[in-house]
């Protein structure tokens, strides 16, 4: 069957179309993406205003008929942090129904933790024991580690690139010292769970998802995606700590030119690559993965073990 999945992140509205069933690799066939920023569009109360809501409401009705077009039998509508905490988030949510008929299913961030696990256990397979995972996306951080499809600890921090740049790091350049006010303040967030994993032992192996850290790997001179899904990416936390101070004296132009960089990821860079430093650090990791599939897979892959056979 032709499934489409509908993700209403802090960055971006993607529509993922994939042919897929039961006990099979859900094969891409159409995507769809608007760059839309709610995670920058919060007033002073945290709400998502008026204009940003109609602006969604118009990408999903846009993606929605993507979805029609490409012969979509079924649409997973899901929305992350950027509406979960927006302070009128009922409000979004309804308007967003009535004015397309979606119908947005709110994952929490334990549930978007361990939706991106299940993609990453999936892809890797058993043989890679035990799993550590960091997910960095515009609003949140999600870490989940353990040796099944379900994690043994999932755990999602308000530590997204897209936040905490529009929250923390205004200058471009930013200046270095809300460099490192971000760097402390990230820090400390991350150190306060590293406890909670550390006890569950040591991972066998750990993976990253989402486009931070995608970027990340390609600057520090991982494969261009043009090389395919299956070559593999990986970065190093040397890498990362010679990379860093590197690209908080760029401007957001001069980070727009490195290889794999998009003019509309650019400005999250830098915070993206603090929490990326911190989170390799604090838990330890010399050298990790990047995973290609994620949150939409999950969803996928979760949706296909509850078909009927």
């Amino acid at each position: 069957m032709r499934l489409g999945v509908l993700d209403v992140g802090s960055n971006t509205v993607h529509l993922l179309v994939v042919d897929a069933h039961p006990g099979a690799r859900p094969l891409p066939a159409h995507s769809h993406k608007a760059e839309l920023r709610l995670a920058e569009l919060l007033d002073e109360r945290g709400a998502i205003g008026d204009a940003g809501v109609d602006r969604l409401a118009a990408v999903v009705g846009e993606a929605l008929q993507a979805a029609e077009d490409k012969g979509v039998e079924e649409v997973l509508p899901f929305a992350t942090s950027a509406v979960r905490e927006a302070a009128n988030a009922d409000e979004v949510l309804a308007r967003v129904t009535a004015a397309t008929g979606v119908r947005l299913t709110v994952l929490s961030g334990e549930e978007e933790a361990k939706l991106t696990f299940l993609a990453a256990r999936r892809w890797f397979g058993w043989s890679a024991g035990r799993l550590l995972l960091l997910d960095i996306g515009g609003g949140s951080l999600e870490v989940a580690y353990g040796i099944d499809e379900e994690p043994d600890k999932a755990v999602s921090l308000p530590l997204g690139a897209g936040r905490l740049t529009a929250a923390r790091l205004p200058g471009d350049p930013p200046d270095p010292e809300d460099v490192r006010a971000l760097r402390r303040h990230v820090r400390a967030e991350i150190a306060r769970i590293v406890g909670e994993f550390s006890r569950l032992g040591p991972p066998d192996h750990v993976v990253a998802t989402s486009k931070t850290f995608k970027q990340l790997a390609r600057i520090a001179g991982a494969a261009r995606s043009a090389e395919g899904i299956y070559v593999q990416r990986e970065l190093t936390r040397a890498a990362l700590e010679e990379w860093v101070p590197k690209l908080a004296a760029m401007t957001v132009e001069q980070r727009a030119e490195l290889p794999g960089v998009s003019a509309g990821r650019a400005p999250q860079l830098v915070a993206g690559a603090l929490v990326a430093e911190a989170a390799m650090d604090l838990f330890g990791v010399d050298e990790l993965e990047i995973c290609p599939w994620a949150l939409r897979e999950g969803v996928i892959l979760r949706r296909l073990d509850h078909l009927p056979e």
